[in-house]
């Protein structure tokens, strides 16, 4: 059975980050003063229209943000979203209009931009990777390598290309690593994983009253040593940290002949050129950072018309 941990989408939690996240856009590049360029330049009363076009194909992802980023700015502007996040566009594809005051659009034309390159980056690059694993059981995941502030809204651009979401925090979900494995042990002698898997279990069913408890336990093994040591414990999910394709594959194959229903995730040096054979080895699952860390921003700018009629 897939084990997933909760998908990040738009909702309250969401808005509250975007709406932030201008907030300090806001403060970035007006202070307590405004845009002298604009007011000097532009007649108060002028309207206008732009469309957000890209000069290169993608991926949507941020368009549900725009509604949120523009009311942020208190402003004479209204939007039209042609495109849903998910769709794919070719060049010059307009993916919003935005018509109103055009010092307002003026002011707001970076800070929106910022946004939906960023997140179309993302998208358009998690779609790539996840391509190269299409006709394969493995399924795609992200990391909390995210830009502070910019989680959720991130992660949501991962779905938006087709990957999956990993946990969101260190609130909802057991992912047991090297370092507490270190930490946890008595003196210079590490914990084993087995022990470090059986506490997280048994904590995890002491707490199933409480609303915020962890719905999976993971542990990340970096040998089959390890693995093997692990697997009859039963986590949720084993993460092989930086294994070799044949140690995956070794992997993969004890599992199967102990018919666990542990799931399998590999991590560690995911690229675009190694994640097929990643796939190839029969891992159930695949996290990447790269896929937020790595992401470039889209290119996409305001092609302006004339919206007086408006």
């Amino acid at each position: 059975m897939k084990k997933d941990y909760d998908v990040v989408q738009p909702d309250a939690a969401m808005e509250n980050d975007v709406r932030s996240l201008v907030r300090l856009s806001i403060a970035e590049d007006l202070r307590d003063a405004v845009d002298w360029t604009t007011v000097c330049l532009i007649d108060p009363e002028r309207r206008g229209g732009c469309q957000v076009v890209p000069r290169k194909p993608g991926i949507c992802a941020g368009l549900a943000t725009l509604p949120w980023i523009i009311d942020e700015f208190d402003a004479d502007l209204r939007c039209d979203i042609h495109f849903k996040d998910g769709d794919s566009f070719e060049p010059m594809q307009p993916l919003a209009s935005i018509e109103g005051n055009v010092r307002d659009l003026l002011t707001a034309e970076r800070t929106i931009l910022n946004v939906m390159c960023r997140l179309c980056g993302i998208a358009t690059l998690t779609r790539t990777y996840a391509d190269a694993i299409a006709g394969t059981k493995a399924r795609l995941y992200d990391t909390r390598k995210t830009t502070p502030g910019w989680r959720l809204i991130e992660k949501y651009s991962v779905r938006c290309g087709g990957g999956n979401n990993h946990r969101t925090g260190l609130y909802d979900g057991f992912l047991i690593k090297d370092n507490h494995l270190a930490l946890a042990g008595d003196g210079d002698k590490p914990m084993s994983a087995s022990d470090a898997a059986m506490r997280a279990l048994k904590w995890r069913g002491s707490q199933v009253d409480r609303l915020t408890a962890p719905s999976m336990v993971e542990i990340e093994v970096d040998s089959l040593d390890q693995f093997r040591d692990v697997l009859p414990v039963g986590p949720d999910i084993i993460l092989l940290d930086n294994f070799s394709l044949s140690s995956l594959s070794q992997a993969v194959a004890i599992r199967d002949q102990a018919q666990s229903p542990v799931e399998l995730e590999a991590s560690g040096n995911v690229k675009i050129d190694t994640i097929a054979a990643i796939a190839a080895t029969g891992v159930d699952r695949i996290s990447s950072g790269a896929l937020t860390h790595q992401a470039t921003s889209l290119d996409l700018g305001f092609d302006w018309y004339d919206a007086t009629a408006s």
